[in-house]
């Protein structure tokens, strides 16, 4: 019977047996796939200093765009938080622990996030992410190499159709500066007018010269076409030959489109990222790009996804012979059997019905048998 106190906060839900188990198989082969490509997994710890998780990402101001629990800490007084995104942790490490550790660095980890609002589009509020940073290197080859993984990881997680949509989150800086010149003050209003996808908007806050980075969208090969032709002064040119070379190395292994103004999710990465899609997946599987970690200056380059949400897509794992251990068993018998891959369940009281627990077998001497 459900008590009232028994409901749970908005956006946070139980996992019952049968999610549970599709993000554990996720899990268990995502970072197979990571540790094969010699990404070491790390642990940080849930809680931290607040201006620790805050700060550690370049672009991302102490308590700007933050949207931690936050609390104080009777040991030290300080504000602590819990985090709402592993990256910043990811690059602490990077910054302080393994300072001394040969570069590239290459990280993996997964963990639960939490956030204290989410967006009606997405309501979760607790979120299990899992992902990798190449640390120390701002190359094409890096980049090339974290969204190949990506794929690979996906793929081994059991989806299918994989599309991976490219975005330039610092485009309009970089066009400002020369190309396209923009006061520091505007180019805030045109973000926002690209964001909307709004030309007449776009005119009004005098950013009628980036109109055609709105029609600079859709499939990679046709949008790179029309982007270089935006770029007649070169300003974006390295840029360019980059995100060709990546898509040549992701070849036919995903889908590939280019949405050069997207900035959602991107609040910290720097002249690279992109966005993960899957079919039968309502929203975007994972998100990644290059930064910088805020205080050693170090270039990374990662991604996350997100594990919760792709277990609405994701195959059921099939399920291990289960073995019913009656009263009086042979211990040794059914340790063999754990052994080689059987799950057992065993008998507590008379009168138990083995195929209602889940049970396929009956253990009756030293071998199982069907039920």
């Amino acid at each position: 019977m459900t008590k009232p106190n028994d409901l749970l906060p908005e956006g946070l839900e139980d996992r019952l047996p049968q999610e549970a188990a599709r993000i554990s198989a996720m899990m268990r082969a995502c970072l197979d796939v990571l540790d094969a490509h010699g990404y070491d997994r790390v642990r940080p710890p849930l809680l931290e200093f607040e201006a620790s998780l805050a700060g550690r990402m370049a672009g991302v101001e102490v308590g700007e765009k933050s949207s931690m629990f936050r609390f104080v800490d009777p040991a030290s007084l300080r504000t602590l938080a819990l985090r709402s995104d592993i990256t910043p942790q990811i690059g602490r490490i990077a910054a302080t622990r393994l300072a001394a550790a040969p570069r590239p660095l290459r990280l993996a980890y997964c963990g639960d996030t939490v956030l204290i609002k989410a967006s009606q589009l997405d309501p979760a509020r607790e979120r299990l992410q899992l992902g990798a940073e190449l640390i120390g290197s701002d190359s094409v080859a890096a980049a090339s190499e974290v969204v190949m993984l990506a794929v690979e990881a996906l793929k081994a997680a059991g989806l299918d159709g994989i599309a991976v949509d490219f975005t330039l989150p610092d485009l309009v800086d970089t066009l400002a500066e020369k190309t396209f010149p923009l006061a520091p003050e505007a180019r805030e209003a045109v973000r926002r007018e690209l964001d909307a996808k709004d030309a007449g908007g776009l005119k009004a806050v005098g950013g009628a010269a980036y109109l055609p980075l709105l029609y600079a969208t859709g499939p990679f090969d046709q949008a790179l076409a029309s982007l270089r032709a935006v770029d007649a002064g070169g300003a974006l040119k390295s840029r360019l030959d980059g995100l060709e070379a990546i898509a040549a190395a992701v070849g036919d292994a995903a889908r590939i489109t280019l949405d050069p103004t997207e900035r959602h999710g991107f609040e910290y990465q720097s002249w690279f990222g992109f966005t993960l899609y899957a079919d039968g997946l309502r929203r975007a599987a994972g998100r990644g790009g290059t930064y910088r970690i805020a205080g050693s200056e170090e270039p990374a380059t990662g991604f996350t996804l997100y594990l919760d949400r792709l277990a609405e897509i994701a195959p059921q794992p099939e399920g291990l012979r289960c073995c019913y251990l009656p009263l009086g068993h042979d211990r040794a018998a059914a340790a063999r059997l754990r052994a080689e891959g059987w799950r057992t369940r065993a008998q507590l009281a008379a009168g138990e019905d083995p195929r209602a627990l889940g049970c396929s077998h009956v253990l009756e001497g030293e071998a199982p048998h069907p039920l």
